[in-house]
Protein backbone atom coordinates (compact mmCIF):
# COMPACT_ATOMS: atom_id res chain seq x y z
CA UNK A 1 0.00 0.00 0.00
CA UNK A 2 1.30 3.20 -0.82
CA UNK A 3 2.21 5.89 2.18
CA UNK A 4 0.99 9.34 2.12
CA UNK A 5 4.21 11.66 1.47
CA UNK A 6 3.73 14.42 4.14
CA UNK A 7 5.10 17.66 3.05
CA UNK A 8 7.81 19.72 4.30
CA UNK A 9 6.38 23.18 5.94
CA UNK A 10 8.62 25.09 2.83
CA UNK A 11 6.27 22.54 0.58
CA UNK A 12 3.02 24.12 2.17
CA UNK A 13 4.32 27.47 1.81
CA UNK A 14 4.88 26.86 -1.61
CA UNK A 15 1.72 25.27 -2.24
CA UNK A 16 -0.44 28.04 -0.99
CA UNK A 17 1.81 31.34 -1.56
CA UNK A 18 -0.39 31.69 -4.96
CA UNK A 19 -3.86 31.39 -3.12
CA UNK A 20 -6.37 34.77 -3.39
CA UNK A 21 -9.97 35.09 -1.77
CA UNK A 22 -12.03 37.82 -3.19
CA UNK A 23 -15.64 39.04 -2.55
CA UNK A 24 -18.47 37.68 -4.70
CA UNK A 25 -19.87 41.39 -4.62
CA UNK A 26 -16.30 42.59 -6.19
CA UNK A 27 -15.07 40.36 -8.61
CA UNK A 28 -17.89 38.98 -10.05
CA UNK A 29 -17.68 41.28 -12.36
CA UNK A 30 -14.18 42.61 -12.89
CA UNK A 31 -15.47 44.80 -15.97
CA UNK A 32 -17.55 46.81 -13.79
CA UNK A 33 -14.73 48.60 -11.90
CA UNK A 34 -11.96 48.65 -15.20
CA UNK A 35 -9.79 45.52 -13.78
CA UNK A 36 -10.53 44.10 -16.90
CA UNK A 37 -10.83 46.78 -19.56
CA UNK A 38 -13.31 46.73 -22.01
CA UNK A 39 -13.00 45.96 -26.22
CA UNK A 40 -12.87 49.28 -27.36
CA UNK A 41 -13.68 50.30 -30.89
CA UNK A 42 -10.79 51.18 -33.06
CA UNK A 43 -10.10 51.87 -36.86
CA UNK A 44 -6.77 51.09 -39.15
CA UNK A 45 -6.84 52.80 -42.11
CA UNK A 46 -6.14 51.60 -45.51
CA UNK A 47 -3.10 53.77 -45.66
CA UNK A 48 -1.36 51.09 -43.28
CA UNK A 49 -0.80 48.44 -46.07
CA UNK A 50 -1.14 50.71 -49.33
CA UNK A 51 2.91 52.14 -48.84
CA UNK A 52 6.23 50.90 -47.48
CA UNK A 53 8.34 48.24 -47.94
CA UNK A 54 7.03 44.20 -47.77
CA UNK A 55 5.88 43.40 -44.37
CA UNK A 56 3.35 42.32 -41.75
CA UNK A 57 1.63 45.24 -39.91
CA UNK A 58 -0.08 44.13 -36.97
CA UNK A 59 -3.70 45.37 -36.05
CA UNK A 60 -2.49 45.68 -32.37
CA UNK A 61 -4.54 46.91 -29.54
CA UNK A 62 -2.77 44.82 -26.92
CA UNK A 63 -2.18 47.47 -24.65
CA UNK A 64 -5.30 48.90 -24.37
CA UNK A 65 -6.55 45.47 -24.04
CA UNK A 66 -3.77 44.83 -21.51
CA UNK A 67 -2.80 41.39 -23.05
CA UNK A 68 0.47 40.56 -24.52
CA UNK A 69 0.50 41.18 -27.87
CA UNK A 70 0.09 41.50 -30.96
CA UNK A 71 -3.76 41.14 -30.40
CA UNK A 72 -6.87 43.03 -32.37
CA UNK A 73 -9.51 41.24 -30.26
CA UNK A 74 -8.55 39.13 -26.47
CA UNK A 75 -8.88 35.90 -28.62
CA UNK A 76 -7.70 37.14 -32.65
CA UNK A 77 -5.11 38.85 -34.08
CA UNK A 78 -5.49 40.93 -37.61
CA UNK A 79 -2.55 41.79 -39.92
CA UNK A 80 -2.44 43.52 -42.84
CA UNK A 81 0.52 41.76 -45.15
CA UNK A 82 2.13 43.96 -47.91
CA UNK A 83 4.12 41.93 -50.75
CA UNK A 84 5.74 43.51 -53.32
CA UNK A 85 5.91 42.60 -56.95
CA UNK A 86 8.49 39.11 -57.06
CA UNK A 87 9.06 39.39 -53.27
CA UNK A 88 7.68 36.65 -50.80
CA UNK A 89 6.92 36.92 -46.73
CA UNK A 90 6.81 34.29 -44.24
CA UNK A 91 3.80 33.93 -41.84
CA UNK A 92 3.64 31.51 -38.95
CA UNK A 93 1.32 31.53 -35.82
CA UNK A 94 0.76 29.37 -32.73
CA UNK A 95 -2.91 29.62 -33.44
CA UNK A 96 -5.77 26.74 -34.31
CA UNK A 97 -7.13 28.56 -37.67
CA UNK A 98 -5.89 31.15 -40.04
CA UNK A 99 -7.54 33.39 -42.35
CA UNK A 100 -6.50 35.29 -45.47
CA UNK A 101 -8.24 37.43 -47.66
CA UNK A 102 -6.59 38.99 -50.70
CA UNK A 103 -7.40 42.87 -50.98
CA UNK A 104 -5.00 43.02 -53.79
CA UNK A 105 -2.64 41.85 -56.46
CA UNK A 106 -2.10 37.91 -57.16
CA UNK A 107 0.49 35.48 -56.09
CA UNK A 108 0.50 32.02 -54.28
CA UNK A 109 1.04 30.73 -51.02
CA UNK A 110 3.05 27.81 -49.98
CA UNK A 111 2.33 25.96 -47.05
CA UNK A 112 5.64 24.16 -45.53
CA UNK A 113 5.32 20.55 -45.06
CA UNK A 114 2.40 20.56 -47.42
CA UNK A 115 2.59 17.58 -50.66
CA UNK A 116 -0.16 19.66 -52.40
CA UNK A 117 1.04 22.62 -54.95
CA UNK A 118 0.70 25.97 -54.06
CA UNK A 119 -2.56 27.67 -53.15
CA UNK A 120 -3.07 30.71 -55.79
CA UNK A 121 -5.05 33.52 -55.33
CA UNK A 122 -5.91 37.01 -57.11
CA UNK A 123 -8.00 40.04 -55.90
CA UNK A 124 -11.32 38.85 -53.79
CA UNK A 125 -10.45 35.23 -52.80
CA UNK A 126 -10.32 34.00 -49.49
CA UNK A 127 -8.53 31.10 -48.09
CA UNK A 128 -8.02 29.30 -44.24
CA UNK A 129 -5.19 27.44 -43.09
CA UNK A 130 -5.35 25.32 -39.72
CA UNK A 131 -2.91 24.84 -37.13
CA UNK A 132 1.38 24.19 -38.14
CA UNK A 133 0.95 25.89 -41.38
CA UNK A 134 3.73 28.09 -41.73
CA UNK A 135 3.44 29.54 -45.13
CA UNK A 136 5.27 31.50 -47.34
CA UNK A 137 3.01 34.15 -49.89
CA UNK A 138 4.72 34.67 -53.20
CA UNK A 139 3.01 37.94 -55.24
CA UNK A 140 3.36 38.38 -58.79
CA UNK A 141 2.64 41.52 -58.89
CA UNK A 142 1.92 44.07 -55.78
CA UNK A 143 -0.28 42.47 -53.49
CA UNK A 144 -1.94 42.92 -50.20
CA UNK A 145 -3.32 40.40 -47.86
CA UNK A 146 -5.51 40.27 -44.85
CA UNK A 147 -4.45 37.72 -42.23
CA UNK A 148 -6.45 37.08 -38.73
CA UNK A 149 -5.49 34.23 -36.67
CA UNK A 150 -6.51 33.25 -32.83
CA UNK A 151 -2.92 33.00 -31.71
CA UNK A 152 -4.33 35.57 -29.05
CA UNK A 153 -6.74 32.98 -27.50
CA UNK A 154 -3.98 30.56 -27.23
CA UNK A 155 -1.37 32.70 -25.48
CA UNK A 156 -3.89 33.29 -22.76
CA UNK A 157 -4.63 29.32 -22.59
CA UNK A 158 -1.06 28.93 -22.26
CA UNK A 159 -1.67 26.07 -25.33
CA UNK A 160 0.20 24.55 -28.58
CA UNK A 161 -2.03 24.34 -31.35
CA UNK A 162 -0.79 20.84 -32.85
CA UNK A 163 -3.54 18.86 -34.12
CA UNK A 164 -4.98 20.37 -37.38
CA UNK A 165 -9.12 20.68 -37.51
CA UNK A 166 -9.31 21.38 -40.70
CA UNK A 167 -7.74 21.10 -44.32
CA UNK A 168 -5.94 24.28 -46.02
CA UNK A 169 -9.23 25.80 -47.98
CA UNK A 170 -9.64 27.87 -50.51
CA UNK A 171 -12.95 30.36 -51.33
CA UNK A 172 -12.71 31.75 -55.04
CA UNK A 173 -13.84 35.51 -55.28
CA UNK A 174 -16.31 34.07 -58.10
CA UNK A 175 -18.05 31.38 -55.69
CA UNK A 176 -18.22 33.89 -52.42
CA UNK A 177 -20.26 36.26 -55.03
CA UNK A 178 -22.21 33.31 -56.99
CA UNK A 179 -23.30 32.67 -53.25
CA UNK A 180 -24.49 36.26 -52.48
CA UNK A 181 -26.26 36.41 -55.69
CA UNK A 182 -28.32 33.39 -54.85
CA UNK A 183 -29.33 34.97 -51.27
CA UNK A 184 -30.36 38.15 -52.91
CA UNK A 185 -31.93 36.43 -55.48
CA UNK A 186 -34.71 34.78 -53.13
CA UNK A 187 -37.79 36.30 -52.71
CA UNK A 188 -37.56 35.37 -49.08
CA UNK A 189 -34.06 37.49 -48.78
CA UNK A 190 -37.18 40.90 -49.06
CA UNK A 191 -37.15 40.77 -45.49
CA UNK A 192 -34.54 39.90 -44.32
CA UNK A 193 -31.95 42.11 -41.70
CA UNK A 194 -29.07 41.19 -42.97
CA UNK A 195 -28.05 40.09 -47.12
CA UNK A 196 -24.92 38.17 -46.38
CA UNK A 197 -23.26 34.70 -47.35
CA UNK A 198 -21.53 32.78 -44.08
CA UNK A 199 -18.64 30.88 -45.30
CA UNK A 200 -18.47 27.57 -44.07
CA UNK A 201 -16.83 23.84 -43.98
CA UNK A 202 -17.69 20.40 -44.58
CA UNK A 203 -16.44 19.21 -41.13
CA UNK A 204 -17.96 21.71 -39.31
CA UNK A 205 -21.92 21.21 -40.47
CA UNK A 206 -23.52 21.97 -36.67
CA UNK A 207 -21.52 25.40 -36.34
CA UNK A 208 -21.37 26.36 -39.91
CA UNK A 209 -18.66 28.56 -39.59
CA UNK A 210 -15.29 28.97 -41.89
CA UNK A 211 -13.21 27.37 -38.99
CA UNK A 212 -14.23 25.64 -35.08
CA UNK A 213 -12.93 29.38 -34.07
CA UNK A 214 -13.64 31.75 -36.59
CA UNK A 215 -16.65 32.98 -38.31
CA UNK A 216 -16.49 34.73 -41.96
CA UNK A 217 -19.49 36.76 -43.23
CA UNK A 218 -19.85 38.18 -46.94
CA UNK A 219 -22.12 41.04 -46.91
CA UNK A 220 -23.55 43.33 -48.86
CA UNK A 221 -25.05 46.94 -47.46
CA UNK A 222 -27.36 47.67 -50.85
CA UNK A 223 -28.16 51.23 -51.94
CA UNK A 224 -30.19 53.70 -49.33
CA UNK A 225 -30.62 50.66 -46.90
CA UNK A 226 -30.31 51.06 -42.98
CA UNK A 227 -29.42 47.40 -41.69
CA UNK A 228 -31.40 47.75 -37.99
CA UNK A 229 -29.45 47.34 -35.16
CA UNK A 230 -28.35 44.40 -34.19
CA UNK A 231 -25.53 42.29 -31.18
CA UNK A 232 -23.28 39.69 -30.49
CA UNK A 233 -21.36 38.19 -27.90
CA UNK A 234 -18.63 37.30 -30.42
CA UNK A 235 -16.20 40.99 -31.19
CA UNK A 236 -16.39 41.38 -35.18
CA UNK A 237 -13.26 42.53 -36.54
CA UNK A 238 -15.17 44.11 -39.78
CA UNK A 239 -12.95 44.46 -43.05
CA UNK A 240 -14.87 46.46 -45.43
CA UNK A 241 -14.30 45.64 -48.72
CA UNK A 242 -15.56 48.27 -50.99
CA UNK A 243 -17.07 51.23 -50.16
CA UNK A 244 -18.08 54.55 -50.57
CA UNK A 245 -18.52 58.22 -48.96
CA UNK A 246 -21.42 57.80 -46.78
CA UNK A 247 -21.43 54.02 -46.17
CA UNK A 248 -21.32 53.78 -42.09
CA UNK A 249 -21.81 52.00 -39.21
CA UNK A 250 -23.60 53.03 -35.34
CA UNK A 251 -22.28 51.21 -32.51
CA UNK A 252 -23.81 52.21 -28.99
CA UNK A 253 -24.91 50.64 -25.67
CA UNK A 254 -28.82 51.25 -26.08
CA UNK A 255 -31.63 51.74 -28.08
CA UNK A 256 -33.67 54.80 -28.81
CA UNK A 257 -37.24 54.41 -28.55
CA UNK A 258 -37.71 54.32 -32.38
CA UNK A 259 -35.20 51.58 -32.55
CA UNK A 260 -32.40 53.47 -33.49
CA UNK A 261 -28.86 53.90 -31.71
CA UNK A 262 -28.85 56.12 -28.97
CA UNK A 263 -26.19 58.59 -28.88
CA UNK A 264 -24.02 55.79 -31.17
CA UNK A 265 -20.30 56.45 -32.55
CA UNK A 266 -20.19 56.47 -36.33
CA UNK A 267 -17.83 54.06 -37.84
CA UNK A 268 -17.25 55.61 -41.67
CA UNK A 269 -16.28 52.77 -43.77
CA UNK A 270 -13.17 53.56 -45.83
CA UNK A 271 -12.30 50.64 -48.43
CA UNK A 272 -9.44 48.07 -47.05
CA UNK A 273 -10.07 49.48 -43.64
CA UNK A 274 -10.55 47.89 -40.52
CA UNK A 275 -12.89 48.35 -37.53
CA UNK A 276 -13.37 46.52 -34.19
CA UNK A 277 -17.16 45.84 -33.36
CA UNK A 278 -16.82 45.61 -29.23
CA UNK A 279 -19.44 42.44 -28.14
CA UNK A 280 -22.68 42.81 -26.76
CA UNK A 281 -22.71 46.43 -28.55
CA UNK A 282 -25.56 47.06 -30.83
CA UNK A 283 -24.54 48.23 -33.70
CA UNK A 284 -26.50 49.04 -37.24
CA UNK A 285 -24.86 49.70 -41.19
CA UNK A 286 -26.15 52.75 -43.14
CA UNK A 287 -25.44 53.50 -47.32
CA UNK A 288 -26.29 56.73 -48.06
CA UNK A 289 -23.70 56.59 -50.42
CA UNK A 290 -25.79 55.69 -53.87
CA UNK A 291 -23.61 52.44 -54.54
CA UNK A 292 -23.48 49.23 -52.82
CA UNK A 293 -20.94 48.15 -50.46
CA UNK A 294 -19.77 44.66 -49.30
CA UNK A 295 -18.37 44.35 -46.24
CA UNK A 296 -16.51 41.55 -44.58
CA UNK A 297 -16.37 40.46 -40.99
CA UNK A 298 -14.22 38.54 -38.71
CA UNK A 299 -15.39 37.10 -35.62
CA UNK A 300 -14.85 34.47 -32.73
CA UNK A 301 -18.12 33.22 -33.45
CA UNK A 302 -17.20 29.72 -34.12
CA UNK A 303 -15.81 29.40 -30.63
CA UNK A 304 -18.74 31.16 -29.06
CA UNK A 305 -21.44 29.04 -30.71
CA UNK A 306 -19.77 25.73 -29.14
CA UNK A 307 -20.15 27.14 -25.96
CA UNK A 308 -23.50 28.29 -26.77
CA UNK A 309 -22.87 31.93 -25.48
CA UNK A 310 -22.80 33.83 -29.37
CA UNK A 311 -26.97 35.38 -28.36
CA UNK A 312 -27.59 36.92 -31.56
CA UNK A 313 -30.41 39.72 -31.35
CA UNK A 314 -31.78 41.74 -33.19
CA UNK A 315 -34.03 45.22 -32.95
CA UNK A 316 -37.61 45.02 -35.32
CA UNK A 317 -40.10 47.09 -35.62
CA UNK A 318 -43.79 45.94 -34.66
CA UNK A 319 -47.16 46.47 -35.82
CA UNK A 320 -48.30 49.28 -34.44
CA UNK A 321 -45.14 51.15 -34.79
CA UNK A 322 -42.75 49.78 -30.89
CA UNK A 323 -40.02 47.66 -31.24
CA UNK A 324 -39.01 44.73 -29.96
CA UNK A 325 -35.74 42.87 -29.87
CA UNK A 326 -36.05 39.30 -31.65
CA UNK A 327 -33.02 36.48 -32.23
CA UNK A 328 -34.40 35.98 -35.83
CA UNK A 329 -32.23 37.16 -38.58
CA UNK A 330 -35.37 36.78 -40.92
Amino acid sequence: MLQPVHPTEDDVVRLVEAARFYDYRVASNPMADGGVPPVPGVRFPASLHELGPTRIVPLDNSLTLGCAGPATTPSLSANFLHVHSGDALATDANATSQLFYVMRGEGATRVAGESTASIPWVAGDLFTLPAGSPATHVAGEDAALYWVHDEPLLRHLGAVAQKPRFAATLYRHSAIREALDAVMHDPESRKANRLSVLLGNHLFPREMTVTHVLWAMFGILPVGVVQAPHRHQSVAVDFVVNALPGCYTMVGSKLAADGSIANGERFDWEPHSVFVTPPGLWHSHHNESGQPAHILPIQDAGLHTYLRTLSILFSRKKADGGHDVVDDAN
